[in-house]
């Protein structure tokens, strides 16, 4: 039988709101579609391997548990970056997207290191402030209307090398000012939206899977 093979990093450390449910999203999607799925969770002294997966996804946590994941992650770097370069599937919301970037900052303001393998960084609002609540999007690349839930204290930059995933229409996004959600690369998207996003956006969904199919037939 066809199958489908889902990495989620860390998830059982790295789990804020429901973000599980991406998923669980893009395992109905291939289930529909005829695949048998299976879904492994990497975690704190696992290996990562760039073959393996046809879907990756990495979510956020608490400061506390971020940093538990921080220093286990960089010595998944290189074969993260390699599934990244060779055009795999990934997905990374809120602490995770931040966490392919230089760095950011927890609440106490202490600086957090990250992979380094995309050039944004993070840093946090003045008075400890947070973005939150309800946020809608247009996809950068095909106009599509995205809705999600947005709740973070970072305000992240993109360098001028990175492409926005999306340009916010309602809601604050990246920092607030300059109206840029997330980024992508290649077949990787960082974005700030929780919902979770692949269950509130069947076609960003659907897409993704049929981007994961075609990977396979390539190989």
């Amino acid at each position: 039988m066809k199958k489908i093979k889902i990495c989620h990093l860390y998830g059982n450390l790295l789990n804020t709101y429901g973000d599980v449910g991406n998923v669980m999203a893009f395992a109905h999607e291939a289930r529909k579609k005829g695949y048998e799925v299976e879904t492994e969770t990497i975690s704190i002294g696992d290996r990562f391997s760039s073959n393996a997966y046809d879907f990756v996804f990495f979510g956020g946590g608490q400061d506390y548990e971020q940093r538990i994941v921080q220093s286990d992650l960089l010595e998944k770097k290189d074969e993260l970056e390699k599934y990244i370069e060779n055009g795999g599937v990934f997905l990374a919301i809120c602490g995770g997207y931040q966490l392919l970037g230089q760095y950011y900052f927890d609440a106490y303001n202490k600086k957090i290191k990250g992979l380094n393998i995309f050039d944004h960084y993070t840093q946090n609002q003045e008075n400890a402030s947070r973005f939150s609540g309800n946020i809608k999007i247009k996809d950068a690349i095909n106009g599509q209307i995205y809705e999600g839930f947005e709740n973070h204290g970072g305000v992240t930059y993109l360098s001028e090398n990175q492409k926005p995933f999306a340009t916010v229409i309602e809601g604050n996004g990246n920092n607030g000012s300059d109206k840029t959600e997330g980024f992508r690369y290649k077949n990787t998207i960082g974005t700030y939206l929780h919902g979770p996003l692949l269950a509130r956006n069947e076609k960003l969904c659907q897409e993704l899977l049929s981007i994961a199919i075609g990977n396979k037939s390539d190989n």
